[in-house]
């Protein structure tokens, strides 16, 4: 187990990818069971209902995009806009909510349409984007002033891969 802890501190990438598959998976299984929604729309009625593929799509766009696409965002922001202070603080977060929160729930509804083949990929974006957009703007805007004024810049990415669990379910919650 230290071999495993000390080969994703010296790789911080990889535990990064890996994070953001699980964390997405995790959050669609937890959509699909304790909210009881599933991919077909009706409620569901335990592990039985679970749709497994639905799962497996949302954790592809999760490591695809999210994993990617996250750890060079946070990375590119800290190099541009360095420090913990109010000024520095409150320009991340508002560059993250106008570049990439769009950016992100848009890969989000638009990779699942792709994976899911539908004859509109655009259509759930239409319809689930803006109430996607407005969830997360409350809740990432709040936790991102938390990170990134307490929290040391090497640890910014942990902590917010903790707290992905709950992100994904925001969009989730709008998926059926």
């Amino acid at each position: 187990m230290n071999r495993a802890w000390t080969f994703f501190k010296a790789h911080p990438y990889i535990s990064n990818v890996l994070g953001y598959t699980a964390l997405f998976a995790s959050a669609d299984l937890i959509q699909q069971s304790v909210l009881g929604k599933n991919p077909t729309g009706s409620e569901s009625e335990g592990s039985a209902q679970i749709n497994w593929c639905q799962t497996a799509r949302v954790a592809a766009v999760g490591l695809c995009f999210h994993a990617n696409f996250n750890y060079h965002w946070l990375r590119g922001l800290e190099r541009i806009l360095p420090g913990s202070g109010a000024k520095a603080v409150m320009k991340k977060v508002v560059l993250d909510q106008l570049i990439a929160a769009p950016a992100t729930i848009s890969a989000f509804y638009i990779g699942l349409s792709l994976l899911e083949n539908k004859d509109d990929p655009l259509e759930d974006w239409r319809q689930k984007f803006w109430m996607s957009y407005k969830a997360g703007v409350v809740y990432w805007s709040t936790m991102q002033v938390t990170y990134f004024t307490f929290l040391f810049t090497h640890s910014l990415k942990r902590n917010v891969q903790r707290m992905l669990i709950v992100k994904p379910c925001f969009p989730l919650l709008f998926l059926f």
